[in-house]
């Protein structure tokens, strides 16, 4: 089928180079740089304002990679809900994805991955593309040369074991018992993420069930042995965790054989009330896709009918996650697996205010009364580890009570303290509950992670099922700094626990100069959330480890002004600050180097330059690539307002100043 737009058939992106190469042309500042900014800005400003809904929200879509449409059309064959609409919809989005090689990469312009293309390959199938056509040869050739559906990911292989493709003997074990491991006990449920724990808990009621449904074509060519399909693997030395934890999957596979039929069957009841309890009130699962697919297919296990309110409510939110458009040869249909207006909301209405728009301006009202309504003053999943602390704080998405995150507290407080609301003691208790129940989830090193406390146990990832990214949620540097941010603005800089972040902050700083990012891509967004919030501390831009930054920033500055970095900078560091300039990477690399001191220098004003060069003429920005992160290197993320939301927060802050700590609107 087609390839990547920059004919990139899984090699390296082609990269423009770093400083100093010389192998291009440096980009030339313009004379007249404030008046190309702030015409920059009005115009970015104004687009921004267009795309706010109507109740005070924005929401960009989110776009990930095509397993999310493989396995939206496997629910459906599964359930029996697949019809050929909805399959010939998802198969023009599939098909567009393919690399001219046959494989699917898991981000734009990245290398095939194999687990994807194999799921590609059987959505297509599903909506009638013949194995023969040469597409779909070309990715069963590609795949078996990678070893097959043997060598993909455990999670793909539960999807074909679905069917038959794959057999569940041969796939880890996951007990439903483990609903019943005490909190103390190592790997119990809450050991787990909470994005892990919501997948694991469901997946271990169809892992006991093993469910197979007829399958409506053979996979033979997607085996490099169709005779022997799951070859044995030789046991790691029991030395080391890998050995460990093989052989006690064995003795797991033995239990399955003769586990007491009234403790299975309690221990799915408890599961699926576990489930049951956590299905938030627009039917969906945590708000994100994973969960409420496995969710769904646990209770349809467990004999809850399709006409159940609880399976009808979760099949409605699924459909919510499909975005229609209209493509040449008919309608296209992306599935999200998440969906972000709490998160785009508050860092738009930054960007608006820190670009100059009134305080009191409606759509900075209307945000805030929209953000206000959306606080969450329940105890949550995260109140295991922390049971006597108050609620208070925000989710990511439209509904998800039962997982506030620490990282959309902190912004959306931010986002709140730039606004000039005609109600300010209802602004103020939200964001006092808010950063109350920021400060409470610190763990025991000074740092935040994004849902829980303390949620570092290393072993869930040495699990032979935990294979398909990052299972636990350790502190990271980007959480902890917005919240160190946010502290600051709300006169808790010289608080000592948020002098314990900064210092846990100042430890973690990379030798080159740089923050790792957890949640965005990756050095570039790590720097960038970092360096505002130690000088929102008080720390001097005379600062050692401010300046190692901002001479790491100007190293890997593009010869074009922007910067950009790779999402193969997780997997090799050789990567880390290199790649294609993109709208967003470059505006973090900018807001750190203003929050710097650096609005002079010429790293900055080459970017700024970038920004104001690129820019659309309806105030946007192009930006295919991916910038967002949900696992490091495994799962990436397109935030399509991320290329409005933060260019024009950099352009703001270059033309009007820096926000100030404390400071009022």
């Amino acid at each position: 089928m087609t390839a990547t737009t920059d004919g990139n058939a899984g090699g390296p992106v082609p990269l423009a180079p770093a400083a100093g190469t010389g192998r291009r042309h440096r980009a030339t500042v313009p004379h007249d740089l404030e008046e190309a900014a702030a015409r920059a800005t009005e115009r970015a400003t104004a687009h921004l304002l267009a795309l706010q809904a109507p109740d005070g929200w924005w929401k960009g879509d989110l776009e990930t990679n095509v397993t999310m449409d493989a396995e939206d059309l496997l629910l459906r064959q599964f359930l029996g809900r697949l019809d050929p609409g909805t399959a010939a919809a998802a198969a023009r989005h599939i098909r567009a994805g393919q690399h001219e090689d046959g494989a699917w990469p898991t981000f734009h312009g990245g290398p095939g991955d194999l687990s994807t293309t194999v799921e590609a390959y059987v959505a297509l199938r599903l909506a009638g593309d013949p194995p023969e056509a040469p597409h779909m040869a070309r990715a069963a050739a590609w795949a078996r040369a990678r070893g097959g559906i043997a060598g993909c990911r455990v999670f793909t292989r539960i999807w074909l074991a679905l069917f038959g493709w794959w057999r569940w003997e041969d796939l880890p074990e996951l007990p439903p018992e483990l609903i019943y491991l005490p909190r103390w006990f190592p790997l119990n449920i809450y050991d787990f993420g909470c994005w892990a724990r919501q997948t694991i808990v469901p997946l271990t009621v169809v892992s006991a069930k093993r469910p197979v449904r007829p399958a409506p074509f053979p996979l033979d060519e997607l085996h490099t042995d169709p005779a022997d399909p799951a070859p044995p693997r030789p046991l790691a030395p029991l030395t080391g965790w890998d050995g460990l934890f093989q052989r006690l999957d064995k003795a797991l596979r033995v239990y399955h054989r003769f586990a007491p039929r009234g403790l299975r069957r309690a221990a799915m009841n408890s599961a699926a009330r576990w489930i049951v309890e956590r299905q938030e009130n627009d039917g969906c699962w945590g708000g994100i896709q994973p969960p409420a697919v496995y969710s769904v297919i646990a209770l349809h296990l467990l004999g809850y009918d399709l006409d159940h309110p609880v399976m009808r409510a979760g099949l409605e939110s699924l459909d919510r996650f499909a975005v229609w458009t209209d493509g040449p040869d008919g309608p296209v249909r992306m599935v999200e697996a998440c969906q972000s207006p709490v998160w785009d909301t508050c860092l738009a209405t930054i960007a608006l205010a820190d670009a100059g728009l009134p305080a009191d301006h409606p759509a900075l009202v209307k945000a805030v009364d929209w953000m206000l309504d959306e606080e969450i003053t329940r105890p949550g999943d995260w109140s295991v580890r922390r049971p006597g602390l108050q609620p208070g704080g925000w989710a990511f998405e439209f509904h998800n009570d039962n997982y506030p995150d620490i990282d959309d507290t902190a912004e959306v407080i931010l986002a709140l303290r730039r606004v000039r609301h005609p109600d300010p003691a209802r602004v103020e208790g939200a964001a006092a509950r808010g950063a109350r129940w920021t400060l409470g989830m610190q763990s025991r090193n000074g740092a935040w992670g994004a849902f829980d406390a303390d949620n570092t146990s290393a072993l869930p990832n040495k699990l032979p099922f935990c294979d398909f990214g990052e299972v636990v949620d350790p502190p990271s540097a980007d959480v902890t700094a917005h919240v160190v941010e946010m502290l600051a603005h709300e006169g808790l800089a010289a608080d000592p626990r948020t002098r314990r972040g900064v210092d846990w902050l100042l430890a973690s700083q990379e030798p080159h100069g740089a923050w790792f990012g957890r949640w965005g891509v990756n050095h570039v967004y790590g720097t960038g959330s970092v360096l505002p919030a130690l000088t929102a501390a008080g720390l001097p831009p005379s600062h050692p480890a401010i300046r190692r930054a901002v001479a790491w920033l100007g190293t890997v500055q593009n010869e074009d002004g922007g910067w950009g970095e790779d999402l193969r900078s997780y997997a090799d560091p050789a990567w880390a600050g290199r790649g294609t300039s993109t709208a967003s990477q470059t505006a973090w690399a900018l807001i750190a180097l203003l929050a710097a001191g650096e609005r002079e220098s010429e790293p900055v004003r080459r970017g700024v330059a970038w920004l104001a060069a690129t820019q659309r003429e309806d105030g946007s920005w192009d930006e295919p690539y991916f910038t967002g992160t949900g696992f490091p290197w495994d799962f990436s993320i397109n935030y399509h307002l991320y290329r409005q939301v933060f260019p024009l927060t950099a352009l703001g802050r270059y033309v009007h100043g820096e926000p100030s700590p404390g400071g009022s609107p």
